[in-house]
């Protein structure tokens, strides 16, 4: 039972790593050390600043990164990965992650059809089309409510709507899993807006 309940603690240590990595270099080959740091602590919030550095060291020395003329790059594939929504990973999975070596993904056999009655649940993947939104357009309550929240950030901020919309878009294309009112809500924490009352201007009964 411990060997089991140890696997599989290593289990979602290593979806932890494969999905930061997934989303960090979406759509691109190479990133600069400084600009993954950013990401990591700055945009995503999932590590404090100063913390940033020892992730990326960290990444480097178990074989999840390669350093080369100051550009990093994955040193293993990730194959396909997907991230529920709202998902958080561990700092301490980052600060301490788990060796790469065996953590490649196993060779995808073609699975049996699946009959509509055991049809597994499609997880929120990864590999939307980049700028669309994965999420169902009715599946959040929440989305009703996104022109409500633009009016009370613009009123807040001062910020124009069309200025308000750039920017949100600017954090659908950068992150691609976020839904718009999230998107908004990122900017409205930008502008250093109270943050209850966001929630209040999304709140659904």
């Amino acid at each position: 039972m411990k060997a089991d309940r140890l696997l599989h603690i290593m289990s979602e240590a290593v979806e932890d790593v494969r999905r930061v990595l997934t989303i960090t270099f979406r759509g691109v080959e190479s990133l600069a050390r400084a600009d993954l740091e950013r990401t990591l602590s700055f945009d995503m919030e999932w590590v404090a600043p100063h913390e940033s550095e020892a992730v990326v060291e960290a990444l480097v020395r178990q074989g999840w990164l390669s350093e080369n003329n100051g550009l990093l790059t994955l040193s293993v594939p990730l194959g396909d990965v997907s991230v529920p929504f709202g998902w958080f990973p561990r700092p301490t999975r980052l600060l301490n992650p788990v060796s790469a070596q065996g953590s490649e993904p196993p060779l995808s056999e073609p699975a049996p059809p699946a009959s509509p009655q055991n049809a597994p649940a499609q997880p929120f993947a990864t590999s939307a089309p980049t700028g669309a939104s994965q999420v169902e357009p009715n599946a959040d309550p929440r989305a009703s409510l996104t022109k409500r929240l633009v009016r009370f950030i613009a009123r807040q901020s001062g910020l124009e709507m069309t200025e308000l919309q750039r920017r949100a878009e600017r954090k659908t294309t950068a992150f691609h899993l976020i839904t718009p009112w999230m998107a908004y809500a990122l900017v409205a924490r930008e502008q250093g807006l109270e943050m209850q009352a966001i929630v209040d201007a999304l709140a659904v009964v």
